[in-house]
C-alpha cells in the first residue's frame, strides 16, 4: 500500500486536474446542456471505463519501467511537473476559454454515448499524462508491489474524476447559468486552479529521489 502521505497527494493532484477544463469535462457538459444529464452520465460512463484501460496499462506499464531503466522515475519527475505548469498556465492565461462555452453536439443513442464518452478519454492527453507522468511520482518501492500501488492510486483517480465529473454533468446547466451572469467566479476559479497546480509542479519538481 502506498503511504497515507502519497495517497493525500495524489488524491490532491486527481482533484485539481479533474477540475481543469479538459476534453472530458468539454464533452461531458456539452453533451449534458445539449441533450441532458442522462446522457451526460452515458457518456460518463465511456469516460469511466477509459479511466480503467489507462490504469491498468499504466500499472503494468510504470511497474516495467521503473525496474528497468535507472533514470526513469527522475525523467518522468520533471516530466510530470512541467506538464502541470503548463495546465497551471492553461489556467490562468488571458482570454482563456471556460468549458461551459457549449459546443453543438447532435443526439446520439446509449450505445454512441457510452463510445464518445470511452474514445474521448482515450485521446484525452492530460489523463494520458496524469498515468504515465505524475503517478509514479507517489510510488515508494520501499512500500510494497509497485503493482499494487500503482492499482491504488489508480482507482483513487478514478472514484475523484467520475464523483466530480458526475456532478458536473448532472447540474451543466445550472453552473452555466450561474457562471454566465456572474464572470468573476470563473476567473476566481481559473486562478484557484492556476495557484494549486503550479504549487504542485514546484512539489514534484524539487523533491528528492526515493531510494
Amino acid at each position: 500500500m502506498p503511504h497515507v502521505s502519497a495517497l493525500l497527494g495524489f488524491a490532491l493532484v486527481s482533484f485539481g486536474m479533474v477540475l481543469t477544463p479538459g476534453p472530458n469535462m468539454i464533452y461531458l457538459i456539452s453533451r449534458s446542456i445539449t441533450q441532458g444529464p442522462a446522457a451526460g452520465i452515458v457518456s460518463l460512463g465511456g469516460v469511466a471505463l477509459g479511466f480503467v484501460f489507462y490504469m491498468l496499462c499504466a500499472a503494468f506499464g510504470i511497474t516495467a519501467l521503473l525496474f528497468a531503466v535507472p533514470y526513469a522515475y527522475d525523467a518522468l519527475r520533471l516530466g510530470g511537473a512541467a506538464y502541470l505548469l503548463w495546465l497551471a498556465w492553461q489556467a490562468v492565461k488571458p482570454n482563456g476559454r471556460s468549458p461551459f462555452q457549449v459546443r453543438e453536439l447532435k443526439v446520439d443513442g446509449p450505445g454512441k454515448l457510452f463510445a464518445m464518452g470511452f474514445v474521448t478519454n482515450l485521446l484525452n492527453p492530460k489523463i494520458a499524462m496524469l498515468y504515465l507522468a505524475l503517478l509514479p511520482q507517489f510510488i515508494d518501492p520501499a512500500q510494497g508491489s509497485v503493482l499494487a500501488q500503482s492499482l491504488v492510486l489508480g482507482s483513487i483517480q478514478t472514484v475523484i474524476s467520475v464523483s466530480v465529473n458526475g456532478i458536473i454533468a448532472l447540474t451543466a446547466g445550472s453552473i452555466a447559468l450561474f457562471l454566465g451572469t456572474r464572470p468573476s467566479w470563473l476567473l476566481v476559479q481559473r486562478y484557484l486552479m492556476g495557484t494549486v497546480l503550479a504549487g504542485l509542479a514546484v512539489k514534484i519538481a524539487f523533491e528528492a529521489k526515493r531510494a
